[in-house]
């Protein structure tokens, strides 16, 4: 027993298959920008807290003296 394909199957099918095609192009636009918004969030964020460099204690003397190198 055949049956033949009507009028409103196919207005039906074509109104899925663009909702289907919207809904993957969304999607695969979603996921293409995930890892570039995880790159960029890293790129701006602080890795810590500057430190200033600690400084020698400073020793008052005479300013011709020069310190001894030992090699």
């Amino acid at each position: 027993m055949g049956t033949s394909l009507t009028q409103e199957f196919g207005e039906r099918l074509a109104l899925l298959l663009v909702a289907a095609t919207g809904v993957a192009f969304a999607l695969a636009a979603l996921f293409d920008s995930l890892p570039l918004r995880r790159q960029n969030r890293r790129a701006h964020r602080p890795l810590s807290k500057p430190v200033e460099p600690i400084r020698a204690p400073h020793q008052p003397g005479t300013g011709s003296h020069r310190p001894s190198v030992h090699v």
